[in-house]
């Protein structure tokens, strides 16, 4: 693993730079700017003689990790895949490891990043089209051994009730010990408090067995609008593939659902209804896998507290507002539980 601290993270010092430009074959570099819309990695947008492009320096996978899932991007583009495969160095790596980082390079792809209320309706299905397509891919992929092989069955770890109050408590503690008396403090113990509350209530609703429903196999992991590209009613570009792995389809089927759609602490139900219709269309995903993996996904944003862990015992504040905007559609889901699956069972 690497890591960039926060005080560096939006700066490349010039000596750097130009071992990474001498590294991928750029030449003379015109101009470089931080792109601030991604959360986990760092990402600067370069224009230099050799065309423009992103520049990525990743912190949260192995290099075996990336280097396995860059070397797929190449199939899937020539499957009309809408990716982009990676700018390898002047010695064919696909990275480049520079002063103590793991550094990739894309040609730039031009589009827009589009909540999802910002699709419309038959812009919703195509997502799930697309998702459909590239799970396929995926597929192939593995089948040509440019992916180990998927194993018959996989498990999923479900937090039981007593599991999770522990963690809450835990960080109750931290809240009230290391809070500083913010406002962001204040809304992080209600929430905890409120979640102790729901735990309690809806803890004959944890899932109860290991092993999810329907099918799994490779899959991309983070599917939502921040890696996503749109240039008119297009998709253009499905972008950072760091978190590749194998998973049930109905889980990134319901993540990234969660992710698009569910904005301003609401679902939008008929959109939900369009992707995951979309996505049927092409794998034939039954309605009991996804009921399932909707019931997995609302338990884990239930019992999982991975936004205050960063801000409380990181010290990393970036994800203050994720948490916040989580915690009002987690509220509104709970209420809903019935109607928000039946919402994915209709697509």
């Amino acid at each position: 693993m690497t890591d960039a601290t926060a005080m560096d993270r939006t700066d490349i010092p010039g000596s750097v730079f130009a071992e990474l430009t001498s590294a991928f074959g750029l030449g003379e570099a015109r101009e470089r700017r931080y792109l601030a819309d991604g959360l986990m990695n760092a990402n600067w947008k370069v224009e230099t003689a050799a065309g423009v492009f992103a520049l990525k320096r990743v912190t949260d996978v192995s290099l075996d990790r990336l280097v396995r899932n860059l070397g797929v991007l190449d199939a899937l583009a020539g499957e009309g895949i809408p990716v982009s495969a990676p700018a390898p160095t002047v010695s064919g790596a696909l990275v480049a490891e520079v002063d103590g980082g793991v550094w990739c390079l894309f040609p730039w792809a031009a589009g827009s990043h589009l909540r999802g209320v910002d699709l419309s309706l038959s812009q919703a299905a195509s997502l799930g089209t697309h998702l459909g397509r590239l799970h396929e891919g995926l597929g192939r992929a593995c089948g040509s051994g440019l992916l180990p092989a998927v194993p018959a069955s996989v498990t999923s770890d479900v937090a039981t009730p007593e599991r999770a109050v522990e963690k809450l408590e835990r960080l109750a503690g931290l809240v009230e010990g290391n809070g500083a008396g913010t406002a962001f403090d204040t809304a992080a113990a209600a929430a905890l408090e409120q979640r102790r509350v729901l735990i309690g209530k809806y803890a004959d609703r944890c899932p109860q067995d290991e092993v999810p429903g329907g099918s799994h196999g490779w899959t991309h992991g983070d599917v939502q609008y921040r890696n996503l590209l749109w240039e008119g009613c297009e998709l253009t570009a499905i972008l950072d593939w760091d978190r590749v792995g194998i998973r049930p389809y109905a889980e990134e089927v319901a993540r990234t659902a969660q992710v698009q759609f569910g904005v301003d602490g609401v679902f939008d139900l008929a959109r939900v209804s369009a992707f995951v219709g979309g996505y049927r269309s092409v794998v034939p995903l039954d309605a009991s896998a996804l009921s399932d993996g909707v019931r997995r996904l609302w338990w884990k944003r239930m019992t999982d507290f991975w936004q205050l862990e960063f801000h409380y015992e990181r010290g990393d504040f970036s994800f203050d507002d994720l948490f916040t905007a989580d915690e009002a559609l987690l509220r509104w889901w709970t209420e809903r539980l019935d109607q928000v699956e039946d919402a994915f069972v209709a697509g």
